[in-house]
């Protein structure tokens, strides 16, 4: 019997300390950038960032991995603190419950492998998130809130028009008051159960995208197997959304799902992290047909900063899917839409957002057009269409 005590106890350590070391390891390898700290910013883009009153990014998946998301790192894109060192004052953390193993751009398989499932069991996460995909949501949405709670009292979680309003209000008079908002990434944590997005609701979701990698209940992903439009409960749940005032997401969805959604959703659309046919050819990005049809909604366009996205992993390819964008729907209806930590490298990361005006400044953005990429857009479509 002792031995079997032993035994126990000795896998209960080894799994402990497979949770310390292990989590970090995975991340280093996932969420890189290509330029190292100091970032060389010019002294012009450094005011100018420093001038604006509101910037803001559309996609995130900080969230997914075991970071202090209060305290400085040198790892993955954001934090907290490095916000506040970017003069970012909101950030749409996204959130990802499941990822197919072998994930491309091209087809996957709902039925593969999950990643998801063991980086759960390896960061050590309760037990009641290794085989539910709604637990996972309300793990991560449950993190953030506790994350801002121990802040200084300097993050508001944004939820409604008034808490948004408390943020730009607190900001006028200190600059380190950041806020954040919470996104789904792929409806298939709704398990099925139209109940379930009431429960994402209270737990302060107010994006949600149909769909991920991979076909789910909802609908066809851009890279899933029949890529169909919107299933009958994917209707209701857009139709539940539009009553609640939450914003579509059609980051990875399929075509289909996202003329089914244009023609039936009446509530706000955007997509939060994509890139443009016309600079990259990719079954990631979006035509021109959808670039217009969501700007003709009143949409915002969320532009993402990695290779899958521009063909490069530069900044210059980066601005230049900006600027195509604009040129073909408008100087309102574009925003920055990074992917951070969604295991992609980027550039730089939320702090280096000056190398971004750089490089716009250099592609001919003017400083009113490089206020309304980097938040002034977001600031319009959030005092709209928040609840």
């Amino acid at each position: 019997m002792k031995g079997i005590l032993y035994t126990i106890l000795a896998l209960f350590v080894l799994y402990w300390l497979f949770t310390l070391i292990a989590p970090s390891f995975v991340e280093k390898g996932m969420n890189k950038t290509t330029l190292t700290k100091p970032y060389n910013i010019s002294q012009q883009a450094k005011e100018l960032l420093e001038s604006l009153d509101f910037v803001s990014d559309l996609h995130s998946d900080a969230l997914l991995w075991d970071r202090d998301l209060t305290k400085g790192s040198d790892q993955g894109h954001v934090d907290f603190k490095r916000m506040q060192e970017g003069n970012s004052a909101l950030q749409a953390f996204t959130i990802v419950t499941k990822s197919p193993k072998g994930q491309n751009f091209q087809e996957n398989s709902a039925d593969a492998p999950d990643n998801i499932t063991l980086l759960s069991i390896g960061q050590g996460q309760p037990v009641s998130t290794w085989f539910s995909l709604m637990n996972r949501a309300l793990y991560q949405c449950k993190k953030l809130h506790k994350a801002a709670r121990r802040f200084n009292d300097e993050f508001v979680v944004v939820k409604s028009k008034s808490d948004f309003q408390e943020l730009l209000t607190r900001r006028k008079t200190n600059r380190n008051v950041i806020g954040g908002f919470l996104g789904i990434e792929g409806g298939h944590c709704l398990e099925g159960d139209i109940h379930n997005l009431e429960r994402l609701y209270d737990a302060g979701v107010r994006m949600l995208g149909p769909a991920h990698f991979f076909d789910n209940e909802m609908g066809g992903s851009a890279h899933g197997i029949k890529q169909g439009g919107l299933t009958p409960f994917g209707k209701d749940v857009l139709k539940e959304m539009e009553q609640r005032s939450m914003f579509l997401d059609v980051a990875h969805s399929s075509e289909a799902v996202m003329d089914d959604a244009l023609a039936m959703f009446s509530g706000p659309i955007l997509t939060s992290h994509t890139g443009v046919k016309g600079t990259y050819d990719s079954p990631r990005n979006l035509s021109d047909k959808h670039l217009r049809a969501i700007a003709e909604r009143d949409g915002i366009i969320g532009i993402a900063f990695f290779p899958g996205a521009t063909g490069t992993n530069t900044i210059a390819g980066i601005v230049k899917a900006m600027r195509y964008t604009v040129d073909l729907i408008g100087i309102d209806h574009v925003a920055l839409g990074s992917d951070f930590d969604g295991s992609v490298t980027t550039p730089f990361d939320i702090s280096g957002l000056g190398l971004l005006i750089d490089e716009m400044l250099k592609q001919g953005f003017t400083n009113k057009e490089i206020s309304a990429i980097l938040g002034e857009n977001v600031k319009r479509f959030l005092m709209e269409y928040l609840p």
